[in-house]
């Protein structure tokens, strides 16, 4: 699939903050969000609410392999499991073991800032692990996001809105009590000191402004021209190229991304992955109200950026139809994706393994 360089040297000369992650007994979440897996199955689950990320020892092995994974109404089976009604859980994130194969979900029993986390594995069958019994180590971030008034009463919960793990490092998204709030971090694993990270500031076409206070809500690792990027999208829709050499050499420092495409306002990205088909690269994004977008990346290498009002402009997409349905989307390799899909007549949340288009 897509290759990047080596990361180590960068790394090795990052500056830190003086938080240290530590080894805990067992995770104790007070939330859960994102996930990401490392090649050898460690599993990084984000707690929003705790402002930390947890690694997690899955113990799913070669042996515990699922091929072709479908589960019909899996909302329905993990409410059945803890004893409570599907409407009152709410499924955050997908992520699938590099390893088994089997899909992870992080799951919220009830809604709002008391909701306890749930880490569901479904595999042969549906499955709520035991967050304290796992092996775990944690990190906590410097500088993370409080609550305060109207648009800003939920800051809290997107001090972590995206992982992606690279080359020996979590890269995450999200907010900081930070003037310039929206913040890109790089913390190497096994935890060590986690760096204060880089605040990222883009050009909003739809909005016709520079923006910092607006976190990333999904992006995923990009090589152009031989040169290590972090493809980012965010609300209403711009997506953004950021550097990845930026992130890395420039923590604490403020890193201006480039707008390479606006994809329609009124609406979230909820999730994105990366691949090759055919000769050519594209992403694709799973959005709240603009149904799949298919979007090709020829051209990106030697775009300037988008700098004034539009709405529509940049790279080209195709919306692809029969995967609007689509909420959730876990890469497994270069030909297929896991998928959690919300059906708009019948009710329920499906997982299904799907091809690339």
């Amino acid at each position: 699939m897509l290759q990047f360089l080596a990361l180590a040297t960068l790394a090795a000369s990052l500056p830190t903050s003086a938080v240290r992650s530590c080894a805990v007994p067992g995770a104790e979440m007070s939330s859960i969000g994102s996930l990401a897996f490392a090649p050898d199955g460690v599993l990084f689950a984000a707690d929003p609410q705790g402002a930390q990320v947890f690694a997690l020892q899955t113990r799913d092995t070669k042996e515990d392999a699922v091929e072709g994974l479908s589960a019909q109404f899996v909302d329905a089976e993990i409410a059945d499991l803890v004893g409570m009604e599907p409407g009152d859980l709410l499924i955050n994130d997908l992520a699938v073991h590099p390893l088994s194969g089997a899909a992870y979900l992080s799951v919220s029993r009830g809604r709002g800032p008391d909701a306890l986390p749930l880490l569901v594995r479904v595999g042969e069958g549906v499955e709520v692990l035991a967050l304290a019994d796992l092996e775990s180590t944690r990190a906590a971030l410097p500088n993370a996001p409080v609550n305060g008034e109207g648009r800003a009463a939920f800051n809290r919960v997107q001090s972590i809105t995206d992982m992606e793990f690279y080359e020996g490092r979590l890269f995450v998204a999200g907010l900081s009590n930070e003037e310039f709030a929206s913040k890109l971090r790089s913390i190497p694993y096994p935890f060590e000191d986690v760096a204060a990270g880089a605040s990222i500031e883009i050009y909003h076409g739809a909005h016709g402004a520079y923006e910092t206070r607006a976190p990333v809500r999904t992006f995923a690792p990009y090589d152009i021209g031989g040169t290590q990027h972090l493809l980012a999208a965010y609300t209403c829709t711009p997506l953004v190229k950021i550097p990845l050499r930026a992130v890395l050499t420039e923590a604490g420092a403020k890193v201006r991304g480039t707008t390479v495409a606006e994809l329609g306002p009124g609406n979230t990205p909820l999730d994105m992955v990366v691949y090759e088909k055919d000769g050519a690269e594209y992403v694709l994004i799973a959005n709240s109200s603009r149904g799949m977008m298919k979007v090709t990346t020829a051209g990106i290498a030697d775009m300037e950026g988008i700098t004034a009002r539009t709405s529509l402009a940049g790279l080209q997409y195709e919306t692809i139809d029969y995967l609007s349905e689509v909420v959730q989307l876990a890469g497994i390799d270069n030909e297929y994706v896991m998928a959690l899909i919300e059906p708009r007549e019948g009710g329920g949340l499906h997982l299904e393994t799907i091809e690339l288009p």
